[in-house]
């Protein structure tokens, strides 16, 4: 039986790209059809953590598909069921909020709202400095909407960034194994890392 196919999103949240090309990596390893989607800050932006082409090149090279990096690209998702699952990895605050409140203005936006109408799975992969403030609420709706389902995240430096958490990208290949059932993994927040 063939491997679900899975359109992996990335958003903004830069510092978190190596964890997402290594989940890819991995899924890809196990038998996955991977096709990359990318916000448009994700697919411009040149950081510390790489150039925008690089990550582009990086991830096309993993996964041997193009990326859907618009929103006219992005639309026929839904309806040509595309994808099994979408995975949004990292999920920024700026997507969560979007996400939660029916914005679709960037392809990412736009995968998933095409993607969720036909009710299937979308898995998010947090990383936000503010979800233990302002995208608190964000998170919250969509963990008690149907289809959205969470890998287990933690606070990844309480001291310094009190509010900040991040998936356990490690995590992601069981959540979207237990999502494709319908079930979300467990416990889906976990210890804080020590600093």
């Amino acid at each position: 039986m063939d491997k679900p196919r899975i359109g992996m999103a990335l958003t903004g949240s830069f510092c978190t790209f190596k964890s997402a090309f290594e989940a890819a990596a991995r899924l890809v390893e196990a038998g996955y059809k991977v096709t990359p989607v990318m916000s448009f800050n994700a697919y411009n932006i040149s950081t510390r953590f790489g150039s925008a082409e690089e990550n582009r090149k990086r991830l096309e090279d993993i996964t041997g598909n193009k990326i859907i990096h618009t929103i006219e690209e992005a639309e026929p998702i839904g309806p040509k069921r595309m994808f099994d699952l979408m995975l949004v990895a990292p999920c920024t605050s700026n997507t969560l909020a979007k996400l939660a409140t029916g914005v679709n203005d960037t392809p990412v936006t736009m995968a998933v709202k095409s993607h969720i109408r036909n009710q299937r799975p979308v898995v998010i992969a947090v990383s936000t400095n503010d979800a233990l403030a302002a995208a608190a609420k964000n998170i919250g709706a969509l963990e008690s909407a149907k289809n959205y389902y969470f890998v287990p995240y933690l606070q990844d430096d309480y001291i310094l960034k009190p509010f900040s958490m991040v998936a356990e990208f490690k995590l992601i290949e069981r959540t979207i194994e237990l999502a494709l059932s319908d079930i979300q993994l467990q416990p889906m927040v976990l210890g804080a890392k020590d600093v």
